[in-house]
């Protein structure tokens, strides 16, 4: 694992995808050497690696302390890839995450520095701390893969992945995300509190240092963008894309903002990273059902004409009511 310092290198052909039972290996690899420093979240690291596969970004959004930006180093420790971090400020301009043009003196030539985006997994620290002008900068590199400086465009090298967390305490200090660019979160997950049994192993763990320090690739980067093609290979037939459909047109009928076809997409992409996870090459609605919560519910806005409820709330529903046909 190395920081991100070049814009250049690009890969110009998609790799061969892994056999099924090969790349839910990959996974489980990774799955397991993040759970050497997570303790009691098995679901939301199959959650988080689901997502990669999936070719989407992620947010982690929870009280301070429990251990979001350690899952996001553990994970991108688990990879052999460039890793680059961003801890977000009220005071970070655009430019110190996308990357600047200087002048230089020698050559009297102006020179791209890339930003901390030009790296495989890109920690987005505390992103609900800086204004939305920075966090603006985040959303063509989310979106396409790539970053345009004083229109110049760069292609970002893959895979290429966020983990943005935020803290959902201290509103008066920080920035609500726009709807935009929370909508370009494949995920949105939480981790809570431990139970008792489960800190208490966490302690046992850092007496004496912190397993993180350890913590080896398990995986490399060309690995992950094979089973990245293993998860696009793998089959999912009308039935259940039309029950993806129906599950987001219920939102958007019950809600005040319902489900893009972003999040339409996001849902059937996760579908097919977690049949291979199960090793499967065909999706089933107990894939999609499995993924649902943690890709659509961020997406939606509810009001009064849905009775307040939330949006975990209001995918609960479209769950129990949209039929599988």
């Amino acid at each position: 694992m190395t920081e991100a310092n070049s814009p250049t290198r690009q890969t110009d052909a998609s790799p061969d995808p892994l056999p099924v039972d090969e790349a839910a290996d990959v996974a489980d690899r990774v799955v397991e050497n993040v759970e050497r420093v997570i303790v009691g979240h098995h679901d939301v690291t199959e959650q988080i690696v689901t997502a990669i596969l999936a070719r989407g970004h992620l947010l982690l959004d929870d009280v301070p302390g429990v251990g979001k930006t350690t899952l996001a180093r553990s994970l991108a420790r688990s990879i052999d890839c460039e890793f680059s971090r961003v801890q977000f400020t009220p005071d970070l301009m655009p430019t110190d995450v996308t990357g600047v043009n200087v002048f230089d003196e020698r050559t009297r030539e102006f020179e791209f520095r890339p930003g901390p985006v030009f790296g495989n997994v890109v920690l987005a620290d505390e992103i609900n701390r800086a204004p939305p002008k920075t966090q603006s900068a985040l959303l063509e590199a989310m979106e396409e893969a790539q970053v345009t400086v004083d229109g110049e465009t760069y292609q970002l090298d893959q895979p290429f992945t966020v983990i943005a967390t935020q803290n959902d305490v201290e509103a008066d200090r920080t920035y609500d995300l726009p709807i935009a660019e929370i909508d370009r979160f494949a995920k949105r997950l939480s981790l809570g509190y431990p139970s008792p049994e489960d800190e208490s192993e966490v302690l046992r763990r850092v007496t004496g240092g912190h397993p993180i320090d350890e913590l080896e690739p398990v995986a490399t980067a060309d690995e992950i963008l094979s089973a990245r093609e293993t998860v696009d290979s793998v089959t999912a037939e009308e039935a259940v894309r039309e029950y993806v459909t129906r599950l987001a047109n219920y939102t958007r009928d019950h809600a005040d903002l319902g489900v893009s076809p972003r999040g339409s997409i996001a849902l059937l992409r996760s579908a097919q990273a977690r049949a291979v996870l199960d090793g499967r090459d065909y999706v089933v609605p107990d894939d999609v059902q499995s993924e649902a919560q943690s890709v659509l519910a961020h997406r939606v806005r509810t009001g009064a004409g849905s009775a307040g409820s939330s949006g975990r709330d209001l995918i609960a529903e479209a769950l129990d009511s949209v039929p599988v046909e």
